[in-house]
Formats: structure tokens, sequence, C-alpha cells
């Protein structure tokens, strides 16, 4: 039997770990969690959450696969295609993974359990919606205690909700430099004063915060309550849902969305001839999975989708995001996962040991990565040389298909409109000598009406 690979973001639950044998991906609950597993899935609830899509399904696996000795079971649940975490996703993806918690909670409760813990890193994205993944966060209610994830939830999802609805959807990214939630001492102070007003904000962050109590603890007893009732309980949950609920962000309109309408860019019959090249190429390659990069708001991402590759979204701007992800939920999209990601500095190895959260290149390599009108701005824009660009392409995808964009193209002519030249070397033939060291170019395509080519390439190695 192949060595066990335990999954280093799983080390932290005492219940049990995840890992990987011979690439297939295993829950180990440990015997120490084993009479409140038992009563979970002898309850139903476990079927029911499956059922209502708010759990990943796992099938039981071999004890003999266990990792570890002391295994009281071995699960094998259903795999993500792609890992995400909750700073790389737009704000109706975290309002949506908060709403899935909140009914996982209640739908638990009504079985006479509770939710342990209610980090968003327990939330990934499953043909187009959100799941919880962990099977070991529910545990029987203990009657007359608070809710123990009471502050988990409001540091991961309230908090960065509240910041993102009413200062700036940005602030989501918070969240990549406070991996246990953003406190809610800091997000009390960085809301605006009229949403601290607010009677949900006022109760969960600001209250919340001038509590003083642990980040952990629950929620705060009355002087004459005796114990946490159930009705208190639901009054929170309650609560908590209502104000999710009444926050609300609108993307403004962006320069970028209407990026594929612009005359200067492509005129009808171009983006025509665009897209029929793109499936033409992706065909060729034919990927099970791509990564679309500086994907806008996802026009080709879908086409890649359409061909059945499953496709990860990737742009840096979140209202951009924010638009792919309610078309593709309206719908019913599930082969394309949109993030926002900067890819001048895209999402590092994060927490203990650097390993807990996995960089982006430590999530591929993808079967091909598509940078479509995206060189020329991370050349230029960000001054990243295209030796190290085409260095960093190969790393991440075993295919790339890349549109050139020269410097006779308009929109290149408006970026150095600002700024003087100092890119001698972007060239199309530099261009080709710089990715020609990690692919073989497999065919190049001009895209008629423009001055701009599509290549396919395929890796070296």
């Amino acid at each position: 039997m192949s060595e066990a690979r335990p999954v280093p973001g799983s080390f932290r639950d005492p219940a049990g770990f995840v890992f990987e044998r011979e690439g297939i991906l295993y829950r180990q609950v440990d015997a120490s969690f084993a009479d409140r597993f038992d009563r979970f899935r002898s309850s139903g609830l476990e079927a029911a959450l499956v059922e209502e899509g708010l759990l990943v399904p796992h099938q039981d696996a071999d004890l003999t696969l266990a990792a570890s000795p002391g295994a009281h079971a071995v699960l094998r649940p259903e795999r993500v295609p792609f890992v995400s975490y909750p700073y790389e996703w737009c704000f109706g993806q975290l309002r949506d993974a908060a709403l899935v918690t909140l009914s996982a909670q209640r739908l638990a409760m009504s079985r006479g359990f509770n939710l342990r813990d209610a980090t968003a890193y327990n939330v990934q994205f499953l043909r187009g919606r959100p799941m919880l993944i962990d099977t070991l966060s529910f545990e029987p209610i203990r009657q007359g205690e608070p809710w123990v994830a009471y502050g988990q939830f409001c540091r991961h999802f309230l908090a960065p909700l509240a910041l993102m609805a009413t200062r700036d959807p940005r602030l989501g990214m918070l969240l990549r430099s406070h991996l246990d939630g953003i406190p809610l001492d800091l997000a009390a102070a960085l809301l605006p004063r009229r949403a601290r007003l607010r009677p949900g904000l006022m109760l969960h962050l600001s209250a919340h915060s001038r509590s003083g109590r642990k980040a952990a603890g629950g929620p705060a007893r009355g002087r004459g309550d005796r114990d946490f009732s159930e009705r208190a309980f639901l009054g929170l949950v309650d609560s908590l849902e209502s104000t999710v609920r009444g926050l609300e962000w609108e993307p403004p309109d962006s320069e970028w969305s209407g990026y594929y309408g612009d005359c200067r860019t492509y005129s009808a019959d171009s983006l025509r001839r665009k897209e029929g090249l793109v499936r033409e190429l992706l065909a060729e390659a034919r990927p099970s999975m791509v990564w679309d990069l500086g994907a806008n708001t996802g026009r080709f991402s879908r086409i890649a989708a359409d061909g059945g590759a499953f496709t990860v979204s990737l742009d840096s701007e979140p209202g951009l995001v924010e638009v792919s992800y309610r078309e593709l939920s309206r719908d019913g999209e599930s082969g394309v996962l949109p993030l926002v990601m900067d890819l001048a500095d895209p999402s590092p190895r994060l927490g203990w040991a650097h390993r807990e959260r996995m960089s982006l290149a430590d999530r591929g390599p993808a079967d091909l990565v598509m940078a479509l009108a995206l060189v020329h701005h991370l050349a230029m824009g960000n001054n990243v040389p295209l030796p190290a660009l085409g260095r960093w392409l190969g790393e991440l995808g075993r295919w790339a298909l890349i549109e050139f964009v020269p410097k006779s193209d308009p929109q290149v002519q408006e970026m150095l409109a600002l700024r003087e030249d100092v890119f001698g070397g972007y060239t199309e033939e530099g261009f080709r000598s710089a990715v020609e060291s990690s692919f073989e170019i497999v065919r190049r395509e001009l895209i008629e009406g423009s001055d701009r080519s599509l290549y396919l390439l395929r890796g070296r190695t």
C-alpha cells in the first residue's frame, strides 16, 4: 500500500484529518471522536445535510486505509475540483458561504446537533455552490451552553462581509493576513459610523468586540440567565442570518466590464473570430482543467467550460468577479469557479510553516492556462520581464493558450501614452523567445481585424 500523505491544512482538528493515498482523498475519524461521530451518523443528520446540498457527500472506506493507528473510521469525500480560500472569494461567494453555514447550523439544531466550529475554510465550492466539507464539525448540543462557534462565525463571515458591503470589497483581502478571521475590534473600528448603528452589526460586531471576551467565546449571557436556552440559540442564528442577508453590495460599472464590446479592441467580427479560434485551440489541447488568467467577467471561461473543462476564472477586480459569479449562479453553470486574484501578486503559501494554505502554483499545474489579453498588462503594467512571465506560465500549466497584443494595438498605445516606453524587448519575437524555454509552439493564429495573435503552446516537460 502506498504511503499516506496528510493534507497540511487539516492538522488542527483533534477529531481527525484529511490525507491522500495514490491520489485519492480520505478523511480519518480518530477514536477520540467515535461516540460523537456515530451519533451524528445514526441521527440522520449527515444524510439530510447531503440531501439539502449543504455538505459534500462522503463514502465509507476500508479501515485498513487509515493513515495512522487509532482510527475509528475512514471516509472518502467527493473531491472538490479546485480548493479556494475565503480571501479569494467575491462578496457574493462569501455571503452565500455564510448563509450555507447558518442553514447547516439550523438543520443540525433540529436534530439536536451543533456546529462546533464555523470557519470559512470548512466551505468549498462544488457544482457551482458552496458546501461544507467537514463531517467532523458536528457534535451533540450541550444543553444550556452558548454557541461555541459564534465568535468564529463573526470573524470569518460577518466582519469581512460588513466591511466589503459598507467600505470597499477589497477589504475582504484582510482575510489573507488574518487567517482566523478579521478581529472584531478591527472590524468595528473600520466600519463607517452609519453602519455601526445597524442593529445586527451593532450587536454582533461592535458590542461583541467591546465585551472583552476571547475571540472564540460565545455570546454573553444576561445577568439573570442561568443558561443559554434553545430559544435564545435559535434567536441568535435568526439574527445572524437576517444581518447577513441585509448586507448588500452592487459592483460599479468598470471600464473592463465593457471590454469586449469596445470597438477599439475588437469589432463584432473579430470577436466572433477570436471566440471560434479559442474553441478550436482548446479542442486541440483537450484539457480537463483550465485556469483562465485575467478572465474579466468570464466570457472565455464559459467557452472553456462548454468544451468540458472545469475552469477557474481569475481576475483582480472584485466587481468583475461578482458579475461573473452572479451570472453563473443565475444560469446554473457549474463548470466555472470565478475567484478574485491579482496575478501580479497571486495567493502565496500561508499559515503554519507556510504550508497550511496553498499558493496558486501549489494547486496546479492546470492542464491548460489561458492568458487572453493579459501578457501586455503584466509586462508593461507591472514590469514583469517576458522571460520571467514565460517561466511562470510554464509552472502553472501543461499547455497554454496565450494572446499576444503588440505595441501597435490601440489598448497598448493608451497604456504607453501614460508612461515612457522602456520596453524595448516587448516584441512578438521577444515573446516567442521567452515562452520557448518552457513550451513548444504548436500553432499561431492571427485574430482577423486586429494585430493580435493567439498562440497554442505545449509544455516541454
